[in-house]
């Protein structure tokens, strides 16, 4: 960041902390991904009312546009961090309470408006603890979210093999989220870096900020494919069994976690455009393997490429977006990730919509094509 962060802790209780915070994202939306198939199930959706559906998410992200940079940026990260996360977790009963289309959709605008607050709020504490640390550590923050997905993935594969109603899962993920935050939010960063008093809140991305926000626009929207269609995949085209209708959830998540892990090694032995070339290839093969072979095994391993390939493009693109040379770290984050989370929220909605006029392996061949802009984008978007 362009200022210093002062810490109230140890530095390494800060990174527990907001390990936690990434933690407790993760789950929340994992444990809604790993039960889309059984709500669709439950209230008679096609693939294209679905689709229609999912487009609730993106309207309530875009609700809080507004809103959340002005109350991050009054009350600080570390208080919209704690607010964030229990309004996102709490809109989980509510989806599991939906009974008709209606109710499920305001449920999921409020679950939308949730997880953008969310995200720019335990973000904007990443990169406070990456102030105090003096290097980048986003990946690994982002790594932690990514285990917490496939953590929430295996238990809601689980909760269906058990015949859990999504009600209960919903309700003691969201218990045990309160919990956490609970225990997590006095060891939060406790100030942001301080900004220009005429600093607006959020400005559009210059050109080398949108070549970035476009990266994490494409990757993102292979990452919300697979969040939101995976198990709707394997369950009507790889035709698994009950229980083994979340493996590619699963092993999607599985290997994103390992990928964001190993991240920071990777680009410093082979530099960030080839990182990114890497990562655009392997999801476009990744994707392709899975179209072409719909078989549990094959479509599991596809499904293992891409979460691979996905897994460093976003800590990449936010650790360049914090090195700005054109307006402060926290602005220019602020403004990459939201175009980016744009693609993690308004592709499923368009995937469903696809698959709605011709199926869902047409669907994810066209999202194999955003790996190939990633890795065509790649070079440019990290020239200095």
């Amino acid at each position: 960041m362009q200022a210093s962060i002062v810490a109230s802790r140890p530095r390494h209780i800060h990174r527990l902390a907001v390990s936690a915070s990434f933690l407790l994202q993760g789950l929340c939306f994992s444990t809604w991904a790993s039960r889309i198939p059984t709500v669709q199930q439950k209230l008679h959706l096609s693939e294209t009312e679905l689709g229609g559906v999912l487009l609730a998410v993106p309207v309530g992200l875009i609700a809080s546009l507004p809103i959340t940079g002005w109350l991050v940026a009054k009350h600080g990260s570390r208080t919209m961090t704690v607010l964030a996360v229990l309004l996102y977790s709490g809109a989980l009963p509510l989806l599991g309470l939906a009974q008709n289309v209606p109710q499920l959709l305001a449920a999921l605008v409020l679950f939308g408006f949730g997880s953008n607050m969310a995200n720019i709020s335990v973000n904007t504490q990443g990169v406070g603890v990456e102030a105090i640390y003096g290097k980048s550590i986003l990946a690994t923050f982002h790594g932690i979210w990514s285990l917490a997905g496939f953590v929430g993935a295996a238990l809601g594969t689980a909760m269906i093999g058990w015949g859990v109603s999504p009600l209960q899962h919903f309700t003691g993920m969201a218990l045990f989220i309160w919990l956490g935050v609970a225990l997590m939010r006095p060891y939060l960063v406790p100030a942001d870096a301080p900004s220009p008093a005429d600093q607006p809140l959020f400005v559009l991305p210059d050109k080398s900020l949108m070549l970035l926000g476009v990266l994490a626009f494409c990757s993102l929207l292979s990452e919300g494919t697979m969040f939101d269609w995976s198990g709707v995949y394997f369950k009507k085209i790889v035709l698994a069994e009950r229980a083994q209708v979340g493996f590619g959830f699963s092993a999607f998540m599985a290997m994103m976690a390992t990928g964001r892990f190993i991240a920071d090694w990777f680009t410093d032995k082979f530099g960030r455009a080839r990182t990114l070339q890497l990562s655009g290839l392997l999801t476009t093969v990744g994707l392709s393997i899975a179209v072409a072979f719909p078989t549990l095994l094959i479509a599991s391993l596809g499904f293992m490429l891409v979460g691979l390939g996905v897994s460093s493009v976003v800590p990449l693109v936010y650790s360049a977006a914090g090195r700005s040379r054109t307006m402060p770290a926290g602005v220019a984050l602020a403004a990459v990730s939201t175009v980016g989370f744009a693609g993690f929220l308004l592709g499923p909605p368009l995937i469903g919509l696809v698959a709605g006029a011709t199926n869902l392996r047409v669907s994810l061949a066209i999202i194999a094509c955003m790996g190939l802009a990633v890795a065509a984008l790649a070079r440019p978007a990290t020239a200095d």
